[in-house]
C-alpha cells in the first residue's frame, strides 16, 4: 500500500505543472480547412491567405500558420516560401501511390473483419447501403459518397487491428480528397452500389471460407476505381493542354462542361 502511495505521489509530482487543455485554435482551424478541401469548397491551387483567415475567424497568425503546417504534413496544402500556402493539386503520381496500397490494406481489413463484425455493425452497413441506393436514384453523388465512407469505415474499424485502422484512415482521407477535388468527375454509382451489395452479402453470410473472395473483391473494387480516376485525370490534362495550345494561337476559351452521372 505504501509503495502504491509513493508511486501516486511521484506521478503527481512529475505532472504538477501539466494541464489538460481543450482543442487548440490551430487544431480547429486545421479541421475546418481540411473539410473545405475534401468537400471541394477550396479548390486545387487556391491560395490560403493568412490575412483573410485572420479576418474571417478572428484569430492571430500563430495558430493559422500552425494549422497550415499541419495541413502540409497531411499532403493537403503546399507552402511556397515567400509566396504563401496553396491547396495542393492532384497528380497521377498521387493516385498511383495511394490507391494500390489502400486496395491491399482495405482488402486485408475486410478479411479480418469477416469473423468479427457484430450484428449491430452489419445493420449499420445495411442502412448505409439503403441510403446509397436512395442516393443513386436521386443522383446525389455527395450523399452517396458520405454513406459509402461510413460503410467502409464500419468494417475497417471492426477488423481488430488498430495499426491497420490508423494506416487506412490517412489513406482514405486522401482518397476522399481526390474525389471531391474534381467536381465534374462522377463514378458509375450504380456499378459501385452493386459491388457493395455483394460485399455486404459475404459479410452477412459469416462464411469464413469466403475470406479470400471478400479480400479480393474489395481490393479489385479499389484498383478499378483507380484506373477510372487515372483515365479521367488523363482526359482532363489532355483537354487543358489543347486549350492552352488554342489560346496561344489566339482562340477563345470554350465554356466548361458540366459533369454527369453515368
Amino acid at each position: 500500500m505504501r509503495t502504491r502511495e509513493r508511486s501516486h505521489s511521484s506521478l503527481a509530482e512529475r505532472l504538477k505543472s501539466t494541464r489538460l487543455r481543450p482543442i487548440s485554435l490551430a487544431e480547429e482551424l486545421s479541421r475546418v480547412l481540411k473539410e473545405a478541401i475534401l468537400e471541394g469548397s477550396l479548390s486545387a491551387g487556391q491560395q490560403l491567405v493568412e490575412a483573410e483567415l485572420k479576418e474571417k475567424f478572428g484569430i492571430s497568425r500563430s495558430p493559422i500558420r500552425e494549422a497550415l503546417r499541419e495541413l502540409e504534413k497531411k499532403g493537403l496544402v503546399e507552402i511556397v516560401p515567400r509566396k504563401g500556402a496553396f491547396v495542393r493539386s492532384i497528380s497521377s503520381k498521387d493516385i498511383e501511390e495511394n490507391f494500390p496500397v489502400r486496395a491491399v490494406l482495405e482488402g486485408l481489413a475486410a478479411k479480418e473483419a469477416l469473423s468479427r463484425l457484430t450484428e449491430h455493425e452489419m445493420l449499420e452497413m445495411e442502412q448505409c447501403l439503403q441510403r446509397m441506393r436512395g442516393a443513386v436514384e436521386a443522383r446525389d453523388a455527395k450523399s452517396y459518397w458520405e454513406h459509402h465512407r461510413i460503410f467502409h469505415e464500419t468494417f475497417i474499424k471492426a477488423c481488430g487491428n488498430q495499426l491497420l485502422v490508423g494506416l487506412l484512415k490517412d489513406l482514405r482521407t486522401h482518397a476522399l480528397w481526390y474525389r471531391f477535388s474534381y467536381q465534374y468527375y462522377q463514378e458509375d454509382l450504380a456499378r459501385s452500389l452493386s459491388i457493395h451489395e455483394k460485399i455486404l452479402g459475404i459479410f452477412c453470410s459469416k462464411d469464413l471460407r469466403r475470406e479470400k473472395e471478400l479480400e479480393e473483391m474489395v481490393r479489385i473494387h479499389i484498383e478499378e476505381a483507380m484506373e477510372r480516376f487515372l483515365s479521367y485525370l488523363g482526359e482532363q490534362n489532355a483537354r487543358k493542354s489543347l486549350l492552352r495550345d488554342d489560346l496561344s494561337q489566339g482562340g477563345q476559351e470554350p465554356p466548361k462542361q458540366k459533369g454527369r452521372l453515368e
